[in-house]
């Protein structure tokens, strides 16, 4: 939904944590809360409860460990009468630090102070204050006041305003526990529309968005609910496609361009570069260099003409992420690990024209089963099925493997050779227990993260637990009194550059 932690707890971002409310003082769910269980292919990570107090207030309590990074929160809402939140408490940690977030109405004024921002704002009609943090609850009771809202549009507090737009129905559940589940898209909150399931009573269901939110009693509808989400939001996509291109099958010249001449390192002006086919077919002067009969011209008078910029690390969203970067330039993404599934259905959907998507080139990411196991991973439990889910990355069209930190070492030789064997890519996080030197050695091509260099010279004690959150606290701890040209980093630098390994350093998550 429209908060950032939910986003954070997809992407397994994390720093370290700052003081907070310790588990033991947060709220003790009542014997008749409702129970969600939160999960993800990779298999349980939490629970949250929501329950109703008498004077009708909402309480909520969430517990979960993503990969090593704790979440422990809970909440008390209070509504006004029109439904809205009239004040709302936060407590607890999260992966980024105290979770502390405080929102009330008085003397006209909304105010509230997060981690991130304090302000107030003029009480002017029924708006919801969307926060920053807490337990799913927050978003079920923002669903429900959107759904109960005229035209199912409400203002918001700090500012802006979201919409509901009914999607798709499904039927989950059996015997007395069937129910009819509907599938909002909720825009106004993120920079793509935001599925969310709703009761026939537009009171909140479910989340499924890889990482999953779901009522104990229907887990067993994850499979179902995700397949039915994918494909009401893909139908969404060919009129995007429509209406956003102009498809062209003739030549295309852009003239009058500043281009870049990378062979002697200068920038060359009024230029014409003629596309077609797909292909680069001519590049000159505009003077001389004349654009085909039938050619679409554009004229790029004081503009300058760069290729597409590629997108080295991004894990595809969902269908606007394509439009997302399209819209920036960029006409190629290395996805460095998804829901396979989802993955190829895109491409094929790109392929028939009915999804905008740059060229993605994706990687199969592959792990072992564990308490830490990646969210949208293949799970392997032998090196032989490690093996055959390499052949079987080859055999979807990937052009690599991502290995992850639950990966059992002894495995990796054979599977990167059997990679290697296929003209796969391979790449990762590395293994617990092992240094980034070690799955060099093994057969990595490429070290995802900057952390995992820096590994190299951390304590022994953070190797057998950097799969969780010590991939995060162990540099930040130690790093700093690292010699960047003592033996120990040089001897990994050196290695890279002799068998050029590749580091993709993704610095903003770190």
């Amino acid at each position: 939904m429209p908060k950032g932690r939910l986003l954070c707890a997809v992407l397994g971002f994390a720093v370290c944590a700052a003081a907070q409310v310790p588990a033991s003082e947060l709220a003790k769910p009542p014997a008749n809360a409702r129970h969600f269980v939160i999960e993800s292919t990779g298999g349980k990570h939490g629970d949250s409860w929501s329950w109703a107090d008498a004077d009708g207030s909402r309480g909520a309590r969430e517990s979960m460990n993503l990969r090593g990074m704790v979440t422990e929160i809970d909440y008390k809402g209070k509504p006004g009468a029109d439904g809205m939140p009239a004040s709302v408490e936060i407590r607890g940690v999260t992966p980024t630090g105290d979770a502390a977030e405080t929102f009330s109405i008085s003397s006209g004024q909304g105010w509230w102070k997060s981690q991130m921002d304090s302000g107030s704002t003029d009480d002017n009609g029924p708006a919801f204050y969307t926060t920053l943090g807490g337990p799913m609850d927050t978003n079920a009771w923002f669903l429900e006041r959107l759904l109960a809202s005229p035209n199912r549009t409400m203002k918001l507090l700090p500012a802006g305003e979201a919409r509901a737009t009914k999607v798709t129905t499904l039927d989950v559940g059996s015997g007395a526990k069937k129910q009819t589940v509907t599938l909002w898209a909720v825009t106004g909150v993120s920079t793509t529309p935001l599925p969310v399931w709703a009761d026939v009573h537009d009171k909140f269901f479910a989340v499924t968005l890889g990482l999953n939110w779901i009522p104990d009693d229907y887990v067993g509808e994850r499979d179902r609910m995700e397949k039915a989400q994918a494909a009401a939001m893909a139908a969404q996509a060919p009129m995007l496609a429509r209406t956003l291109v102009q498809s062209r099958s003739g030549p295309l010249a852009f003239t009058k361009v500043r281009v870049f001449d990378a062979d002697n390192l200068t920038f060359l002006n009024d230029q014409t570069v003629v596309v077609d086919k797909g292909l680069i077919a001519a590049v000159g002067p505009a003077s001389s260099t004349i654009p085909p009969a039938g050619a679409l011209v554009i004229d790029g008078t004081g503009k300058t003409l760069l290729p597409g910029p590629w997108d080295c690390h991004m894990h595809v969203g969902d269908d606007y992420t394509g439009v997302q970067e399209l819209s920036l330039g960029v006409t190629s993404v290395r996805d460095p690990g998804n829901n396979d599934k989802l993955t190829i259905d895109r491409r094929t959907r790109a392929a028939a024209g009915q999804l905008l998507l740059p060229h993605v080139y994706p990687s199969s990411l592959i792990d072992g089963k564990g308490t830490y196991t990646a969210q949208v991973a293949n799970v392997a439990t032998t090196q032989a099925e490690a093996i055959a889910l390499v052949d079987k990355a080859k055999q979807n069209e990937f052009t690599g493997v991502k290995f992850y930190g639950t990966f059992n070492p002894e495995w990796l030789p054979a599977a990167t050779a059997e990679a290697h064997k296929l003209g796969l890519h391979v790449h990762g996080h590395i293994p617990a227990g092992m240094r980034p030197t070690q799955a060099i050695e093994a057969g990595y091509d490429e070290i995802t993260h900057i952390n995992w260099i820096i590994m190299q010279v951390m304590p022994e004690s953070v190797l057998p637990v950097d799969n969780g959150i010590m991939r995060f606290e162990g540099p930040g701890r130690y790093a700093r009194d690292v010699d960047l040209d003592g033996p120990e980093m040089q001897s990994i630098l050196t290695m890279m550059a002799r068998k050029k390994i590749y580091s993709d350093p993704t610095m903003v998550a770190f």
